[in-house]
């Protein structure tokens, strides 16, 4: 992406982050990003269709990261584990993001997007293997269930309620009791060390050959958990 339109998706995602609307006016981005109304009309294809642009590229950018980093382990439980500490953690690091996520995170379908890929893929195996005691029918609720546990934790360390380990560790140990798995399993994987999360591709055409990846993998871990 070119230095000029990263510049004004980061500036969208500072805007929309402090605001309820999902719309902005090419003056406030103009301003926001430090840059002229021009350059934003030459690097963005239209102010009404921008809050979608930076949605898609956040969950195709998180997801890329959480595929790349869940390769270390075949382990659907171990994943998700991780994966809500991910959220929590970015959102801790980068406020800006994890504000965003939470302002928009349940009303928006294509933000809902972004918890409902990797993670959700996990809770499916993790069923399919008998890894969790989820009926088949419970999988979309389970879902459902995480995403709010998400957002609801990063909301505890936006405000200064919690620090992001804990909030973190505590949400991963509910959700997987909550799945089946034993209360002492649960907490280990929910407090071990997390491992690298890798720098993701902003690009949405890597996005299939990632997803891909994933879907590769699957058969495998079937076959060793």
């Amino acid at each position: 992406m070119k230095k000029a339109q990263e510049r004004i998706h980061q500036a969208a995602l500072q805007l929309f982050a402090k605001q309820e609307s999902p719309q902005v006016t090419v003056s406030e981005l103009a301003e926001a990003a430090g840059v002229a109304r021009g350059t934003v009309y030459n690097n963005v294809g239209s102010v009404d269709h921008l809050f979608e642009e930076v949605a898609t590229r956040l969950i195709i950018e998180m997801d890329s990261r959480i595929v790349a980093a869940a390769a270390t382990t075949n382990d659907p439980a171990r994943r998700i584990a991780d994966g809500i500490r991910f959220f929590v953690r970015r959102a801790h690091e980068e406020p800006l993001w994890g504000r965003f996520l939470v302002r928009f995170g349940a009303t928006s379908p294509t933000l809902q997007g972004l918890l409902e890929g990797e993670p959700a893929r996990d809770i499916q195996l993790g069923t399919d293997i008998g890894r969790f005691h989820l009926r088949p029918d419970q999988v979309l609720s389970a879902v459902v269930a995480m995403s709010g546990s998400v957002l609801g934790a990063i909301s505890l360390v936006l405000e200064g309620h919690r620090t992001w380990r804990d909030a973190a560790s505590d949400s991963a140990e509910l959700f997987l009791r909550a799945l089946g798995i034993p209360a002492e399993t649960a907490l280990s994987l929910a407090t071990s060390d997390l491992p690298p999360l890798p720098l993701g591709n902003s690009a949405s055409e890597e996005a299939p050959k990632t997803r891909g990846a994933r879907s590769k993998r699957s058969t495998h871990d079937r076959e060793v958990v």
